[in-house]
């Protein structure tokens, strides 16, 4: 089954932690950009602790080819920094930002002054007008710290409230949820654009412990079926491989705006898994 390709498509990396990580990343960027992305999006660490090696890759591949989307988080940071790194960007001419709320670092106390994603998208308007795109995280399956659905909702209209222009999905297996979601926004008069985060399945171990630390579920169906492989990897990546082409086609059949892959700082699966669905 094909797809359509007018499905837009974009691609995140992490910053790498070592010289050969930043050389083999750039090689990725040229091998993805032959995909036609809208952008390429760089993670941000817990209150800035990557900051160098995000820029680095930032400075690295904007203006090779497709957008740069830097991510921002706010938690444990303060104003001054991040005022900073919105004026670098501006003058850098990037109009593209992942705004999220990020995960407190280790064995620091107080949230700093911008606790969450909605106040930071805020601050990001103050700054910077309309300036920026800014897209926000959405959890089709519920954020793992919210008191409820109902609530999680509430707390994600409340960032498009504040200025945010669209949103990235955690990642997931289970399409339904991600529709039940868009429908539950309709239904409150949002209808921002929700992009589903795509997550390749090509290691057992990893997914899980992915899954486990987001809150992100994997339907029994696949738990079972990749115990049942073992060790035999090869198998692993062709079930995972069908796996999630057939939650991509699924999604942009159901009307999903784009896709957001996690690459991993690799350039497969995710190139395979854009082929097959074009």
């Amino acid at each position: 089954m094909s797809t359509s390709t007018s499905t837009p498509i974009s691609f995140e990396f992490f910053p790498p932690k070592t010289d050969v990580g930043a050389e083999k990343i750039l090689k990725v960027h040229q091998e993805l950009q032959t995909l036609n992305p809208a952008y390429f999006s760089v993670t941000y660490g817990a209150g800035g602790s990557t900051r160098d090696r995000t820029l680095s890759t930032i400075d690295a591949i904007h203006g090779q080819g497709a957008p740069v989307a830097p991510h921002l988080s706010c938690i444990g940071d303060d104003k001054a920094r991040i005022a900073e790194l919105l004026e670098r960007y501006k003058a850098q001419g990037i109009r593209h930002l992942v705004a999220l709320r990020g995960d407190l670092p280790s064995g620091q106390v107080g949230l700093g002054e911008l606790p969450y994603a909605r106040d930071l998208v805020q601050f990001i308007r103050e700054t910077t007008g309309d300036h920026f795109h800014i897209e926000v995280a959405a959890y089709p399956e519920m954020h793992p710290q919210a008191e409820s659905f109902n609530k999680d909702i509430e707390q994600f209209i409340a960032k498009i409230k504040a200025g945010a222009n669209s949103a990235i999905t955690q990642f997931f297996f289970n399409a339904d949820s991600y529709f039940y979601f868009v429908d539950e926004l309709a239904k409150r008069g949002v209808h921002t654009p929700i992009i589903p985060g795509i997550m390749p399945i090509t290691n057992a171990s990893n997914l899980i412990r992915f899954a486990d630390s987001s809150g992100a579920e994997i339907p029994r169906w696949i738990r079972k079926q990749l115990a049942a492989f073992g060790d035999d990897s090869q198998s692993i990546r062709a079930f995972g491989h069908d796996v999630v082409v057939n939650l991509c086609q699924r999604l942009i059949k159901g009307g999903a705006p784009a896709l957001h892959f996690y690459t991993m700082n690799q350039t497969e699966p995710t190139q395979q898994l854009v082929l097959d669905i074009r």
